[in-house]
């Protein structure tokens, strides 16, 4: 397989692992008492400003505006949130594929540890942002939860992977 090829399967089956996170995730705020439908629950349609946005959406204001100087109105922390989510999750498949696709063949087994990264990486650098507390000042359920999610992610994205990468005509 190509470079560009891994790139474009992984960009693909990080989609796939996005949405299935999303899937989970919006599962658990429905069970939790959420009465939104799947799509509004998805583009953060509840989101109206910065003080109630989601960590992506905090972390695409910090880069519009302190990197690119561009101010971003608090009507817009919806569409950041997603625009940030949904990137870093293809961003991160993508790095992925490359990964998986220099081994003679992809295993699904591999997005355990790749999910893992994921989910540790995010309770390193999102701290340092102020976007997030520190990893000990969760509760131990909270950080469950998440990795869990992650977990999903980083199956779903192996498995589209390793079926994106099957030669033309191939079996699992």
């Amino acid at each position: 397989m190509t470079p560009l090829g891994a790139l474009s399967r992984g960009l693909v089956a990080s989609a796939f692992g996005t949405l299935t996170m999303d899937l989970l995730l919006f599962s658990r705020y429905r069970r939790g008492g959420g009465d939104s439908s799947f799509g509004a629950w998805e583009f953060s349609s509840d989101v109206h400003g910065w003080e109630e946005a989601p960590a992506p959406a905090q972390v695409g204001k910090r880069f519009a505006e302190g990197v690119l100087r561009h101010p971003l109105p608090p009507e817009r922390a919806g569409l950041v949130n997603n625009l940030v989510h949904w990137g870093f999750g293809m961003a991160n498949g993508a790095q992925y594929a490359l990964l998986a696709a220099s081994r003679r063949e992809p295993r699904i087994r591999y997005g355990l540890p790749f999910a893992v990264g994921v989910w540790s990486t995010g309770y390193a650098v999102l701290p340092a942002l102020k976007v997030y507390k520190p990893i000990w000042e969760y509760e131990t359920k909270t950080l469950a939860r998440d990795l869990s999610a992650h977990l999903v992610y980083g199956l779903a994205t192996a498995t589209a992977f390793k079926l994106l990468a099957r030669p033309a005509g191939g079996t699992a």
